[in-house]
């Protein structure tokens, strides 16, 4: 048995050999991701929210519930990078330790790298692995959330964003751009003061501004502490899955994925050729004295380098 069809057939050693190997990238990669491309039919959960939201401690209790809609899980938990080691620094699976033997779960902690969106590089390539393994929900933790951080909008079919009372986010969910991330909204730690008023303002700011005129993101008020609210996470999330289906959505997001797939390879075999024929970046000490003694300028340098280029590629053809 080749090592693709192993994870096809879901070892678990495999599995994790495998999201190892896209995460070091290169042709390995590549190579292994090509065999596995098409078996892709997982269902994609995206859970983002600030730090200390309780994203971990709520998944945790949204396995057990999501066990009854699907046969296999995945989570995917991406975690800041060391700065030491650029491995994960939290390590979310010891939340989610009961679950760690059941055969039916598998938990993976991923260092985002430094990646601003919350998302790791690789993440999206280890949803190929464990989708391919069989795993037909995918559920993605991100580091946190803010503007600039809605890389899981892209990556996922349901993007639940959390919320938590008294860490400012009355003030943060009126931002441009955060509405618009999620497709259920959940506001955590609701036995704590606030969590009623906070829960109101997201409802009227939905109301108001939302996207989407024929999809009204529902509410939620949650508490790990209480294990309240978990049913009507699912139920929501399983709703909006109805949702994209019946109205050809689903397929949209896929295209979408399709044409980010693409515009990676291509600007990842771009950044190769650079940096095999223009020896970047041994070069940049050369321009910037060139520019530094006014030889030259950056135009000037990009322009040159720009003609360069069109011959290697002839050459290369």
């Amino acid at each position: 048995m080749t090592f693709p069809d192993k994870i096809v057939d879901g070892d678990i050693r495999s599995i994790a050999r495998g999201i190892s190997i896209v995460e070091s990238g290169g042709i390995e990669s590549d190579n292994l991701l090509n065999e596995l491309y098409n078996r892709n039919c997982s269902y994609i959960i995206g859970v983002t929210g600030p730090p200390g939201a309780g994203k971990s401690s709520l998944i945790n209790l949204l396995i057990d519930e999501f066990k009854h809609h699907f046969r296999k899980i995945a989570i995917l938990a991406v975690d800041p990078s060391s700065p030491f080691t650029g491995g994960a620094l939290l390590g979310d699976r010891i939340r989610m330790q009961q679950h760690a033997m059941s055969e039916s779960v598998f938990i993976r902690s991923m260092a985002s790298r430094g990646h601003i969106g919350g998302i790791s590089g690789a993440t999206k390539d280890a949803i190929k692995i464990v989708s391919a393994a069989g795993y037909d929900l995918v559920i993605v933790e991100t580091v946190g959330v803010g503007q600039s951080e809605i890389d899981i909008v892209k990556l996922s079919d349901t993007t639940v964003l959390i919320l938590v009372p008294g860490y400012g986010d009355e003030i943060q969910v009126m931002k441009s751009g955060i509405m618009e991330i999620g497709e259920v909204f959940v506001v955590n730690k609701s036995d704590k003061s606030g969590s009623e008023k906070l829960a109101t303002t997201v409802k009227w700011l939905l109301k108001e501004n939302y996207r989407n005129k024929s999809y009204l993101p529902p509410v939620i008020l949650s508490s790990v502490t209480n294990n309240t609210g978990i049913e009507d996470i699912v139920k929501a999330v399983l709703n909006h899955k109805n949702y994209i289906e019946k109205n050809g959505i689903d397929r949209d997001k896929i295209q979408e994925r399709i044409k980010d797939d693409i515009n990676i390879l291509l600007e990842r075999k771009i950044n190769e050729f650079i940096q095999h024929h223009l020896k970047y970046p041994e070069n940049i000490e050369k321009w910037v004295n060139l520019v530094i003694s006014k030889k030259s300028t950056p135009y000037e340098i990009i322009r040159e380098i720009k003609d360069n280029m069109i011959l290697d590629i002839r050459e290369d053809i």
